[in-house]
């Protein structure tokens, strides 16, 4: 290699030689499935991206312009909009696709930042508790949400429940 000459960034010095055109040994694949999981991680952000896109409108154009507004939503209008479980639906899906592509991403940032093994191993665990807990929670709300509840044979009161 001549001293204009620039090497290959992943290239290295095999035996104290260059090796033109060949990647290091550092730098070579090995067969384990991680390359296949941040493939499919990326792939991941790029299609649940897309959704999240029209999951969120659909969600701000019903809430925000269909009817009157932001002026009718309170806990009425949640509760008739819960009541259909297309509604219900299309919230789950907005709920686990925006925390798993959070997650994703705060996991891809730890991957980047964090300097020890150990850091970033607490890091995660403490990301996936998190996501995990308000995923269970969102969905429970969703699917157990009930707007005229009833505590010991007594209806709650509510100026939307029938009495």
């Amino acid at each position: 290699m001549s001293a204009t000459e620039i090497q290959s960034p992943r290239s290295g010095q095999i035996g104290g030689k260059p090796e033109s055109g060949k990647i290091a040994p550092k730098y070579r694949r090995n067969g384990s499935s991680r390359g296949n999981f941040e493939m499919l991680a990326w792939l991941f952000m790029r299609l649940s991206g897309v959704v999240l896109v029209v999951l969120i409108f659909g969600h701000l154009i019903v809430n925000l312009l269909v009817g009157e507004g932001i002026h009718a939503i309170d806990f009425g209008f949640v509760a008739g909009k819960w009541a259909d479980p297309f509604w219900q639906f299309w919230d789950l899906a907005m709920l686990w696709l925006a925390m798993l592509h959070g997650t994703n991403g705060v996991r891809t940032i730890i991957n980047d930042y964090a300097e020890k093994d150990s850091t970033r191993f607490w890091l995660k665990m403490v990301l996936y508790a998190a996501s995990a807990v308000i995923i269970i929670l969102g969905t429970l709300v969703i699917f157990t949400f009930n707007p005229c509840p009833v505590v010991d044979g007594v209806q709650l009161p509510g100026g939307f429940c029938p009495a």
